[in-house]
């Protein structure tokens, strides 16, 4: 009675964490907790309040084509951010989150029998949506040598969806812009859609990372934005598709099937929080300071760091994850994101700063 597919998937990663997480503090451990990708930073009170604002006597149900104000505030946001003109009306959908639109563009696009690939290790809804979709999966291993982006000689002849993450989840490693032109010129030759999940373009500290959209050719790039991590707005599930109108057509059709528009007094709030990047600033100054906390002191037990230019993670050869739990420290086994990630772990920088010292002061008396 029940789908296969679920039937034979294994426990959601995370899952695994929290029990972990949850069997330490029972047990009277003091636990810092670098495991799960769930920003503990306050949301802004200027959102917070625009959101109070909005709360109307009665709410009816959301629209799934969006408030024409937040449509209009995501094309401006990106105008603004990446120098790109993308029409609110047809090219833009707001989304509950960016997580239930990720698992369902592999239905959208009509991928069963066909090939959606990914490179590995990865967020782990891009293989579940083209599974349930009916669709046949294709990993490509990202490899350290190749700056942790794909190989595109590598794609299967039948792929009809191809994901991209940049800044990449788990690794933090960025992608070149050039390499949305080299990507959209394999979609045009070879008849695919291009997925990219743009998650923390905002997380950045360095240069300000590009976007698939300012590609010379984007017409075959399906962009995926969210407020979860740019604004610390994980539990609002807000953020926004942008695409050809052909897509987000297809999207503003299927989405009132599923239900999963955002409700109208969020979806003002999230106007509050595209319109405004003073926050996103300071959002980036905390991260800055628990990287500069952690940093020395994993480096300093002769652990490397690798890629972390970007998001709110650190990539790293050397940690035992087993041992760090026992002294209260959670992170992310690689391999949790795919075999490729074998070797690494992942910290997410989540806890607080005060947290992130007191991690920082463990890691230096471990033996």
């Amino acid at each position: 009675m029940i789908n296969p597919v679920l039937s034979e998937m294994a426990v959601y990663p995370f899952t695994r964490l929290e029990e972990e997480r949850r069997r330490l503090v029972a047990a009277g451990v003091d636990v810092v907790d670098f495991g799960k990708g769930d920003p503990n930073e306050p949301t802004d009170p200027m959102i917070r309040q625009a959101l109070v604002d909005a709360l109307p006597e009665r709410a009816p149900y959301p629209l799934a084509q969006g408030l024409p104000e937040l449509r209009e505030a995501a094309s401006a946001w990106l105008e603004r951010r990446f120098g790109v003109a993308v029409d609110p009306d047809r090219e833009i959908v707001p989304t509950y989150g960016s997580k239930e639109a990720i698992f369902s563009l592999a239905q959208v696009l009509g991928t069963e029998g066909r090939v959606v690939a990914f490179g590995e290790p990865a967020y782990p809804v891009y293989e579940r949506g083209a599974l349930f979709a009916g669709a046949r999966v294709q990993t490509l291993p990202l490899r350290r040598e190749n700056g942790f982006l794909p190989d595109l000689g590598e794609l299967d002849a039948d792929v009809v969806l191809l994901w991209v993450n940049y800044p990449h989840n788990p690794t933090g490693a960025l992608a070149p812009r050039a390499f949305y032109d080299e990507l959209a010129e394999a979609a045009e030759r070879h008849d695919f859609v291009v997925g990219s999940d743009e998650a923390y373009t905002e997380l950045w500290f360095g240069e300000p990372p590009p976007s698939a959209l300012q590609a010379a050719d984007r017409s075959r790039f399906v962009v995926f934005q969210t407020l979860s991590k740019r604004s610390s707005m994980t539990g609002y599930r807000s953020g926004f598709v942008a695409g050809p109108p052909e897509v987000v057509a297809a999207l503003k059709s299927y989405r009132p099937t599923v239900g999963t528009a955002p409700q109208e007094f969020v979806q003002r709030a999230s106007v509050a929080a595209w319109n405004d990047e003073r926050h996103v600033d300071e959002t980036r100054a905390r991260y800055r300071a628990k990287r500069d906390v952690l940093i020395p002191a994993i480096e300093a037990r002769g652990w490397e760091i690798v890629a972390s230019e970007a998001t709110m993670y650190l990539w790293v050869v050397g940690p035992d994850p087993e041992a760090l739990l026992e002294h209260g420290i959670i992170v992310s086994p690689g391999e949790m994101f795919g075999p490729s990630g074998q070797g690494y772990v992942r910290f997410a920088l989540v806890p607080t700063l005060e947290e992130c010292e007191r991690a920082a002061e463990i890691l230096g008396e471990l033996p």
